[in-house]
């Protein structure tokens, strides 16, 4: 979901290493009907609150942990006494010539009627049944809970990426917004130059040419504007539908989340942590435990069972004639040769097992990995800000400086725009470089497992 590409910064010849948010899927889109309208300026810890609630990614992940822990429930009800009642009221007449009963004495003296009845029969009764002894039953449970913390782990890990995808979306709008205000003040600027230069043109001190290049810088600087507001808007629209909000632009965001260091974790104590707390490296681990216990109980298909099934109740013509009875049974099954069912369920769960050891190592490899790339980024883009602030400052004395040349007759509107687009650029830079360095932290922050608990304090911002 997080990546990271080269962009050019803002046209000062300098390249920024720039992190992006791919956002895909479910996680693109939300389900709000029925939320609370919005009270003010979106913040960022309300958008991460909308976020987690609304996103539809997590909300379908939702469903698979109900699903999940139906399935558990099912399990356990093979181990767990099954209790049930049954009233049944009969009457009936009975054939029984047509079941080949016929009695009669010598010479016709005596003999029994065909048919019998009609007569009732009450039968109130409550039967139990309980397994004793089951090994396929209680792996299948045990399979069953570890698959079902596994869904509520990925729903924990869904959550991150959440606030990972909101964080960077809503980042990415503060920049946008910084943006338009930085190339709105160099319109300001161009305005004023091409003011100043007609202003000398009609003085005779500067000719013609040099009103047309001011004039071509003020009408550059208004395009891009357009393009800055325009894609504003844009983000602000994509924000929105990532946290529940109607899909426009008419909403305020809040305060800028400024440059801040980011929390002094060394890289062991990152990686550590990151193994212990990731939410999908230990949904990976109980995936590999139930499919442990699969194979525990293909393995135990062929051990015998033993149960108990037990009913007591009354039974009459009818319910005031009614006598009680009863009966208690034990059951030992021995499994002896079923064509080599088992046998093939327990190569089938092996396979699984060493699938789901597999992913799991590999992503023990991809956690570290991310880890690593994070913490790399984090440094990266502290140093840019660092440059981008020394470059913002030459750039201004430059501008100042040439402006003031200008204004003496000994520079021309040529090294004028020039300067003014040094200074564009290296404005552009730095919003790039705060913008890299805090969507760095809280990628490092989703990378140790830690999103929504740290975000405050990685990006040192009001919870």
């Amino acid at each position: 979901m997080c990546s990271s590409d080269l962009t050019p910064g803002g046209g000062s010849g300098i390249s920024t290493v720039t992190p992006s948010i791919q956002i895909q899927g479910a996680f693109s889109g939300s389900a709000a009907s029925g939320a609370p309208a919005l009270a003010g300026p979106l913040t960022l810890t309300e958008a991460v609150r909308r976020g987690v609630e609304y996103n539809l990614g997590a909300l379908n992940l939702g469903a698979l942990v109900t699903q999940a822990q139906g399935q558990r429930t099912a399990a356990r009800s093979a181990l767990l006494p099954n209790i049930s009642g049954d009233l049944s009221m009969v009457r009936q007449q009975i054939n029984l010539a047509a079941m080949g009963f016929r009695f009669s004495l010598p010479g016709n003296a005596f003999s029994l009627p065909s048919i019998v009845g009609p007569f009732n029969q009450v039968d109130v009764r409550a039967r139990l049944s309980q397994a004793l002894f089951d090994r396929v039953a209680l792996n299948n449970y045990r399979a069953a809970s570890e698959t079902a913390r596994a869904a509520e782990l990925s729903v924990q890990d869904a959550n991150d990426a959440v606030v990972l995808a909101v964080s960077g979306a809503y980042l990415d709008v503060i920049a946008a917004r910084a943006r338009v205000d930085a190339v709105r003040a160099q319109l300001d600027t161009a305005n004023a130059l091409l003011r100043q230069t007609q202003q000398r043109r009609d003085a005779g001190l500067a000719a013609q040419v040099d009103v047309g290049r001011s004039q071509v810088q003020a009408l550059t600087q208004q395009q891009r504007l357009t393009t800055a507001q325009n894609d504003y808007a844009k983000k602000k629209i994509a924000l929105a539908r990532l946290v529940g909000l109607p899909p426009t632009d008419g909403y305020d965001v809040g305060a800028d989340v400024p440059f801040a260091a980011a929390p002094p974790v060394p890289l062991d104590t990152a990686l550590k942590q990151a193994l212990d707390t990731r939410a999908d490296l230990q949904a990976a681990q109980a995936q590999v435990r139930a499919a442990e216990r699969a194979v525990s109980a293909a393995h135990a298909a062929h051990m015998p069972t033993a149960s108990v099934s037990a009913d007591v109740g009354t039974i009459g013509g009818t319910l005031p004639d009614s006598r009680a009875t009863f009966s208690v049974a034990g059951r030992v099954h021995v499994p002896l040769w079923s064509g080599g069912r088992e046998e093939g369920a327990s190569q089938q769960a092996q396979a699984a097992l060493q699938q789901r050891r597999a992913e799991l190592i590999d992503l023990g490899g991809q956690v570290e990995s991310d880890v690593r790339r994070a913490y790399l980024d984090v440094q990266a883009a502290a140093s840019q800000i660092d440059v981008a602030v020394r470059n913002q400052e030459v750039a201004g004395e430059t501008l100042t400086l040439t402006r003031q040349r200008f204004d003496a007759g000994i520079a021309d509107s040529v090294e004028v725009v020039q300067a003014q687009e040094a200074v564009a650029g290296a404005v552009l830079d730095y919003i790039n470089s705060v913008f890299a360095h805090n969507l760095a932290k809280v990628t490092l922050a989703r990378s140790m497992g830690l999103s929504a608990e740290r975000l405050a304090e990685f990006l040192r911002v009001a919870p």
